[in-house]
This record gives structure tokens, sequence and C-alpha cells, in this order.
């Protein structure tokens, strides 16, 4: 785990001042137990819940704009659609149907296996070739990065947020040296092993709890979830590089599979045939069209694993396609930015400043192009309470909290 030693004692719940007490709100130790979950689907499940725990809680003591965990919530639920993989399959054949040359290539598989059978009776190698055709390794390396990402982040950002939220939230007045303290264990440097931008982060949202002006709370809370965002982002290159470079099956697999698939139990003429054209090295028909064949399904893959990474549904069914401009207005709060470190950050992350223009990022896999995106989701978005609304049923939750994969839409 990547979060900082020594790690200072939390408390099971907290007390709002008032005298109201507060729903119990995530610990460390149960950050720490959701991303010790070996199996990935549950896993994601309790991480995303776990996070929506954290972003009413912070709420709570905050303010009602959307914090990290938040936005959060959302995109660990969207990981959870890759993790599983969820359509990937049924995508990749559609994809796969409007790839240019791809049934023209299939056909001709089929015809030069049907070719090889040659004394055999006819059978319908199409659905067969399909099937050893479909690239489960690729979608399995996607999940696994997608999953390892998700827990990556989680047990660093969601533990320092119960940290925070046990150390720091029952302040009634403004304490330097206790959100100093809090700071103190958090890394010196850049990301991604620095937590500079952490510690910038939280120093922001204690100072947000007790700021009183509309607009200045807004922009203390906007620099916090981006200064966490991109420390997220550096962090999770190596995953999101991983998931979409996911390779499909080799040429000579391939034929390999396809002549499996048609002759399961080749005779002895055609095992000396093949053992000669390997031991010449010559390319057949069947070489080329597997070869033809692996280049179509590099392409249907690359877009279906895009589609499944650049696009985040939110609340009441909102999809986003993160290749696309984000189309949301700024609130009045943040339509100016005054803050001067907000302008600074911004400045670097934005090319297109009070503008939502251009923000679509073309290429998931850079860091540039994707805070772009981010940036002006977190300022567009931050005031919009339907954020905040649950992620999954009651009922849901009940089952994923027992260790459970509920049934129902996820």
């Amino acid at each position: 785990m990547d979060s900082p030693e020594p790690r200072q004692p939390t408390s099971p719940a907290f007390v709002v001042p008032g005298g109201d007490e507060s729903a119990p709100m995530p610990t460390c130790d149960e950050v720490e137990r959701i991303a010790a979950v070996t199996e990935p689907i549950v896993r994601n499940l309790q991480i995303t819940q776990c996070y929506h725990e954290l972003s009413h809680a912070l709420a709570e003591r905050l303010g009602a704009e959307a914090n990290w965990c938040t936005f959060a919530t959302w995109a660990s639920k969207q990981a959870g659609q890759t993790i599983r993989q969820e359509d990937l399959r049924r995508l990749f054949m559609d994809h796969f149907e409007h790839v240019p040359n791809a049934a023209e290539a299939v056909d001709r598989a089929t015809a030069l296996l049907q070719q090889m059978r040659t004394r055999r009776a006819a059978v319908d190698l199409h659905a067969p070739i399909l099937q050893e055709f479909t690239p489960q390794a690729a979608f399995d390396r996607t999940s696994d990065a997608a999953a390892r990402g998700n827990k990556k982040v989680f047990e660093e950002i969601g533990w320092e947020c119960a940290r925070f939220l046990a150390l720091c939230s029952g302040d009634t007045t403004f304490d330097a040296s206790n959100i100093a303290l809090f700071c103190s264990t958090l890394k010196a440097g850049e990301p991604p092993d620095g937590q500079r931008y952490l510690r910038q982060a939280f120093t922001r949202y204690y100072q947000a709890r007790f700021e009183h002006d509309a607009k200045a709370k807004a922009e203390l809370m906007l620099l916090a979830n981006l200064e966490i965002g991109f420390h997220e982002q550096t962090r999770l290159q190596p995953e999101i590089a991983d998931a979409l470079d996911a390779p499909v099956v080799d040429p000579l697999e391939l034929k390999r599979r396809l002549l499996q698939a048609a002759l399961p139990q080749p005779g002895l003429f055609l095992r000396l045939r093949w053992f000669l054209e390997w031991l010449l090295g010559r390319t057949t028909p069947l070489d080329q069209v597997s070869r033809q064949l692996t280049e179509l399904a590099r392409e249907a893959v690359h877009s279906v694993i895009t589609e499944s990474l650049m696009t985040l549904t939110l609340s009441e069914g909102e999809r986003l396609r993160l290749g696309r401009d984000v189309r949301a207005e700024y609130p009045p709060t943040l339509a100016q930015i005054a803050h001067p470190e907000l302008q600074a950050l911004l400045a670097q992350l934005d090319p297109t400043p009070n503008s939502t223009r251009g923000s679509g990022a073309k290429d998931w896999a850079d860091l540039a192009e994707r805070m772009h995106f981010i940036a002006e989701l977190f300022r567009s978005y931050q005031e919009q309470p339907r954020l905040s609304r649950a992620p999954f049923t009651a009922e849901q939750v009940r089952l994923l909290k027992a260790g459970k994969r509920p049934s129902g839409p996820l």
C-alpha cells in the first residue's frame, strides 16, 4: 500500500458539532478491509459504495459542493462495468461487423478451412471461427488493469479521506496545527510517488470548511478537487496505458485455433503437410487470412476498449462521452476565477480558458488531454446536487456489504 507511515489512529464515527450525530462514516480500517478484498468485482462494488459514503461525510462537513469522492463514486461505478466485462463481447462483434473487409476475411477463412476438410461432411464453420476469433485475453487484461487502478487509487486517496475526516472534521474553529499534523505524514514531492498535491488539496478542504463566502468556498473546493484529480490521474497512467494497449491474439495462435476448430482430429497427411510448411517457412493462404483477421480484430478491440473506458455514466443515467466536449455550463460561482492558485492550475490544465470548447479527450492515454476533460467536468458539475445520489439501491448495498454480488443493474 502506498499510504504513508506511520498511520494515525482513527475514530469509529463522527459527531457533528452542535449535538446531532452523523451516520457512521468510513474509517481507515474499513478502507483497508475493502482494499484487501481479493475478488475484483465485489471489491469494486464496495469501493464505489465507500466513495459514496465518504462523499456524503465530506459534504456534511465541507458543504454541498461536489468533492473529489463525489466524482470518484461514478468513476468507480463506471470502472466496474469494465472490470465485469459487461457487453464487451457483444460490443466487439458489433464493431467487427462494421470494420471494412471483416466479413470478406471471415468468408475467406471459412472457405480455406472447408477445403482442408476434403472428404469430410460439410459443416458450418462461420460460428466456430468467430468463437475462436473473439479476443478474450485482451478483455481480461483490460479488466485486470481497471481493477488494479480502482484499488490503487482507493487504498491511497480513499484512506486519506477517511483519515482527514477522523482527525480534522471535528474542529469547530480553524486550527492550523491540526491540519499541519494531518499533512505531516503525506510525502513531499511530485506524483506519482510524492503527495504534494494531496497536502495542498486537503489544506484547501480544511480552509473551505471555515469559509463563509460562497464564491471563495467554491473556488477552494474546485482547486482541491483538481489537485487530487491530477495526483490520481498521474498515478493511474500505467494502468490506463495497459488497459488501452491490451493485445489481441498472435496470428500464428489464431491460425492454430482456426485449424483446431475446423479439424479437431486432422489426418496424418494434413499433419505432415503442416509440418513441412512450417519447416520450409512457407506463407500459406491461411497464414495470410489469419494475419488479416488479427489486424481487423486489433481495430475492433481498440474501439471497444476505448468506448468502455471513455464513457462515464452519472446519476439518473446521464452518459458522458469523454471524447466529446463537456456541454454543461459553469455555475455562477465558478464562471470567473479569482483565486490566484486556481487560476494558475487551470492555466496549466485548460488550454481553452473559461470555455469547455475542445475539452473532449481524443486519446485517453494522454494525461494532458485527460486532465483537460476532467478540469471542465469538475468545474461544470461541482454544484449539481444529483451527483450526490446513491449509486446502488438499499438492497444492493446490503448484499455488497455482506461480500456478495447483487443482482440487477450495477
